[in-house]
């Protein structure tokens, strides 16, 4: 049996400036990442999704990013080891708040756009992400791109880490993502998503842009929520999964 985590990042919003679809893909999700407050969301998004993620029994995780809401945090900003530790600590904090008041527990922490694919390439800044976690909470499950710095940074650690796939983005030959601004980055064909996260969570590979074959494992899945057909794509992957023998959780 093939087992697998379905991911999303969540509460995005900020004050009057609404992303996503929260409310309806918590109901076909198994984890979600909320927003701390730097890239999106604020004290009061933050505190309407994890009360949403208890009432659907969705796992609840931190998604700490760079302080660039203008950019929504896909930004990189030139960054030293301590930035980023502070910043990550601060965030995961925050959020804590949240989940402690309403009598339950964080889950993991996921870096977030730019921070997330600075850390994949750039050890001294994924070692800071998972030295923050560490600190925090050592018990925290790290969730990382797979086969990346942040995966090696998180186990030197000695945390559990969750290695990450994207239903919806093409692969370079070295495992990263391809990035958003150059062509061929985002999978806007439902079939090909599909039959892409089939593959790396049964045969444990990807096809990367290039049409080569490349190891991939994938502990959890990305599913963005603010598409115009996020919902339908999350319930037909669950659809999918079931019939495949796929196990949700």
């Amino acid at each position: 049996m093939f087992s697998v985590d379905l991911n999303c990042d969540l509460g995005e919003s900020f004050g009057a400036f609404k992303v996503g679809n929260d409310t309806e893909m918590m109901k076909y999700i198994t984890s979600a990442n909320i927003a701390c407050g730097y890239h999106a969301g604020d004290p009061s998004i933050m505190e309407k999704t994890v009360e949403m993620a208890i009432h659907h029994g969705v796992k609840i995780g931190a998604h700490p990013g760079l302080p660039d809401l203008l950019g929504f945090g896909r930004r990189e900003m030139n960054l030293s080891a301590t930035d980023v530790y502070t910043m990550v600590l601060y965030q995961i904090g925050a959020l804590h708040a949240f989940v402690k008041a309403k009598g339950t527990k964080l889950h993991h922490v996921k870096p977030h756009g730019a921070l997330y694919n600075m850390c994949a390439v750039t050890p001294y800044l994924a070692e800071a992400v998972a030295k923050a976690v560490y600190d925090f909470d050592p018990t925290l499950i790290l969730y990382g791109l797979a086969n990346s710095e942040l995966i090696t940074a998180g186990k030197k650690y000695g945390l559990t880490v969750a290695q990450e796939v994207f239903a919806d983005r093409t692969y370079q030959n070295d495992g990263t993502l391809t990035p958003r601004t150059e062509k061929g980055a985002l999978i806007t064909e439902e079939g090909q998503a599909i039959l892409q996260t089939i593959q790396m969570v049964k045969e444990k590979r990807v096809t990367t842009l290039n049409g080569d074959l490349v190891p991939i494992v994938a502990d959890t899945i990305c599913l963005h929520g603010d598409g115009a057909l996020a919902v339908e794509f999350a319930k037909r992957i669950r659809a999918v999964f079931e019939k495949e023998g796929i196990e949700v959780r």
